[in-house]
């Protein structure tokens, strides 16, 4: 396959379905899948890169049992155990981050769904943050939740949910028994029926195969999805995936390329694992990724907003202008 061709295609409106033999992207040529890709960005995002930060509101104690996560309480991990956090707490975090120069914020919580006072509280977080920081677009991921909530949380200032699909829909059932990938992408529809946009990606190295990484791109490509988190397992120790090897760098970028060609006009959004990529994940930015987490991560340790805002300033790329 000439993957040069083939993203000049997809910039004149091809677009890659399942009914297509994509097997091509496990053994086509790097080098070429790696620029075709970054001429896909180039077209449909420029050289600005999209930065949002996160703030871990409520950690640990979940009772859901995805088998990464070191929030579950069916594992004996480190993670932090907390409660939803004082509202003035996440306020301090926002601003912060605002004055840093980055305009997207997420509260991110543990658990199936956010409920009751504490998702009073979290509603009350974002009207605070709102009127403090008027140009601070505002995410929320906070599990699975009906559209009336997702209703309330548009009403407080928020504009876009994340909730990851995690992996493909004949891979899920191997990580997580506790609910269903169809519970994941009904919340999505609630989201976009309550006018929200849309932030799902995955994790990359839980076990899946490469085909399976490819359909998790093409339902992702279903859902009309604007932003797509990238994280890339680091096994943490009291999961049941402690034990599982890192990926090698090349399949990293191998497969966010991949997510390129299938997900044209998404941002394509570095998050958990960028450690493994070489330079602070900057060759992905010309693998196709035109967005990032910056700042610590759930349970990881991240990057920080000046060391990124340098980095992305070395590639004469500069911040995009988050959009409410």
């Amino acid at each position: 396959m000439d993957m040069i061709k083939l993203a000049k295609e997809i910039i004149d409106s091809r677009r890659l379905s399942e009914a297509e033999d994509l097997s091509f992207f496990e053994d086509c040529d790097l080098d070429d899948l790696l620029r075709g890709a970054d001429m896909i960005r180039a077209h449909f995002n420029g050289d600005k890169v999209d930065l949002c930060t996160i703030i871990n509101a409520r950690s640990g104690k979940c009772g859901e049992n995805c088998k990464y996560c070191a929030q579950s309480v069916h594992y004996k991990t480190n993670c932090e155990v907390y409660d939803f956090l004082d509202e003035e707490e996440i306020l301090n975090n926002a601003r912060e981050n605002y004055k840093a120069g980055v305009d997207r914020f997420a509260i991110v919580t543990s658990g199936r769904a956010l409920s009751g006072e504490e998702f009073e509280k979290c509603l009350r977080s974002f009207k605070l943050i709102r009127k403090e920081c008027p140009g601070l677009c505002l995410c929320a991921s906070l599990g699975l939740l009906s559209r009336e909530q997702f209703e309330a949380l548009k009403n407080a200032g928020v504009s876009r949910i994340h909730n990851n699909i995690e992996t493909s829909p004949s891979f899920f059932p191997s990580i997580c028994t506790s609910h269903t990938i169809k519970d994941k992408l009904n919340t999505i529809e609630n989201a976009r029926l309550a006018g929200l946009d849309v932030c799902s990606g995955g994790i990359f190295g839980l076990g899946e195969s490469f085909k399976q990484r490819i359909e998790m791109a093409l339902t992702l490509s279903k859902i009309d999805v604007v932003s797509i988190p990238i994280n890339v397992l680091i096994a943490i120790k009291g999961t049941p995936l402690e034990g599982m090897p890192h990926l090698e760098e090349d399949e990293i970028l191998r497969s966010i390329a991949m997510f390129k060609y299938i997900n044209p006009a998404a941002n394509v959004r570095l998050a958990g694992g960028r450690i493994l990529v070489d330079k602070a994940g900057k060759r992905a930015f010309n693998s196709g990724a035109s967005a990032s987490i910056t700042g610590n991560m759930l349970t990881t340790s991240g990057y920080t907003i000046e060391s990124d805002r340098r980095m992305l300033s070395s590639m004469h790329r500069e911040l995009a202008k988050a959009a409410n």
